[in-house]
């Protein structure tokens, strides 16, 4: 029967670690049409996986389907993200490939999802089954803070041009998800539109103990369908 790979039990202790509390935001590399990188730092949801194949985990993150990352997810579908946490002193590089679920209320071709290469095997999996990608984007929204949600429901995409700080005061603060009144719903709507699933798929997985002397390191190679691990110098 297939079992997880060792390293999402290595993040959930390091996540449990009384010291680490908090500590769910990692920094997200993609590459654009001209090779040139870009990080961001973005917040861990949770972990899913395929129905049956906890072998094939994903890492659950969103984003503002506006945003420069998903036209570059677009062109190149690998990423790299970097998480560290200082209570453990664990540091994890996680290698793999990202899809984007967007609204299909977004404009245009920002409706449409990233494609998902023949490699990704946890994505194709979901693709293959009856998986509600929308019911999950969805789950992910409703669970955000009203004040979360409003990051949503800022005018332009973030990274735009602001002319002044005081544009900013007359942007929705808050976004309940039981609207009181027009203009609650108008910016619901909008904040929903706007929000995407983003899935992480790791291919490899480079986790890196500081926190024991002597300090170690084990590289998880994903062959195939299948998990190797290498002991490394850290």
């Amino acid at each position: 029967m297939a079992s997880a790979p060792r390293w999402v039990e290595a993040i959930n202790k390091a996540l449990s670690h009384p010291d680490n509390k908090g500590k769910i935001i990692y920094q997200v590399a993609t590459v654009d049409a001209s090779t040139a990188p870009h990080a961001r730092s973005q917040v861990h949801r949770a972990f899913m996986n395929p129905e049956g194949r906890p072998d094939l985990p994903l890492l659950v993150t969103s984003t503002d389907v506006r945003t420069p990352k998903v036209a570059q997810l677009r062109v190149n579908q690998r990423v790299e993200l970097a998480w560290w946490m200082e209570g453990s002193q664990d540091q994890f590089r996680i290698s793999g490939f990202a899809h984007i679920h967007p609204s299909p209320a977004a404009p245009g071709d920002a409706s449409q999802p990233t494609p998902i290469p023949a490699e990704a095997a946890a994505l194709k999996a979901l693709e293959a089954t009856t998986f509600d990608w929308e019911a999950k984007r969805l789950e992910i929204f409703n669970k955000m803070s009203p004040s979360m949600r409003a990051s949503w429901c800022v005018p332009r995409a973030p990274g735009s041009k602001l002319d002044s700080y005081e544009e900013q005061k007359k942007w929705p603060r808050e976004v309940p998800l039981e609207p009181q009144n027009g203009e609650d719903e108008k910016n619901l709507e909008m904040a929903k539109s706007n929000f995407a699933l983003m899935l992480i798929e790791p291919i490899s997985v480079d986790w890196v103990e500081l926190g024991i002397q002597p300090n170690r390191r084990t590289i998880f190679t994903r062959e195939g369908e299948k998990w190797t691990e290498q002991l490394a110098i850290p």
